[in-house]
C-alpha cells in the first residue's frame, strides 16, 4: 500500500480525527468531483443510499456524477454523531433543487467503516426529503 492509497487520518480515531474526516468527506462531496470522492472509498466499497446499492469506485463515480445532474446548487453539512475504533457515525443534512426550481433539504445518517489505510470500506446512509420553499434554505 502507497501513501497515495492511505487516506489520513487512519483508525482507530479519535474525537478530533473522526471530526476531522468528516469535514475532508464534507469538502470532498461539496466539490461535486466523482472522481476525487471516489478516491476516498476502497476499491471494493460497498454502499447502500436510500434503496440503491452501489458497489466498487467505478459504480460510486456514476452514481455521484448521475446524483449531480439531478441535485442542483447542492450544498452539503455534516456532523458527528459518535465514532468508535474504525467506525464513525454522522448526521447530516444537505440542500439542492431539481431541474425544475423546486427546492429540497435531504436530512439523514450514515454509519461508516473504514479499513486499516483510512478508505471507507461500506457506507450506509438512510436520507428524507423534504420539499422547501427557496425562502427557508439555510444553507
Amino acid at each position: 500500500m502507497t501513501k497515495e492509497e492511505q487516506k489520513y487520518p487512519l483508525p482507530p480515531f479519535t474525537r478530533d480525527t473522526a471530526i476531522q474526516k468528516i469535514q475532508m468527506a464534507e469538502d470532498a462531496w461539496n466539490s461535486k468531483d466523482p472522481i476525487k470522492i471516489s478516491k476516498a472509498y476502497t476499491v471494493d466499497t460497498e454502499w447502500r443510499n436510500r434503496d440503491q446499492f452501489v458497489n466498487g469506485r467505478a459504480e460510486v463515480q456514476a452514481f455521484l456524477a448521475d446524483k449531480w445532474t439531478k441535485e442542483l446548487n447542492y450544498k452539503l453539512k455534516k456532523e458527528l454523531w459518535t465514532y468508535n475504533e474504525n467506525r464513525i457515525a454522522v448526521r447530516f443534512e444537505y440542500e439542492y433543487r431539481n431541474e425544475s426550481g423546486q427546492w429540497f433539504r435531504a436530512y439523514g445518517n450514515e454509519n461508516w467503516e473504514f479499513d486499516e489505510n483510512g478508505l471507507m470500506r461500506k457506507r450506509y446512509a438512510s436520507i428524507n426529503d423534504l420539499a422547501i420553499k427557496e425562502s427557508e434554505r439555510k444553507l
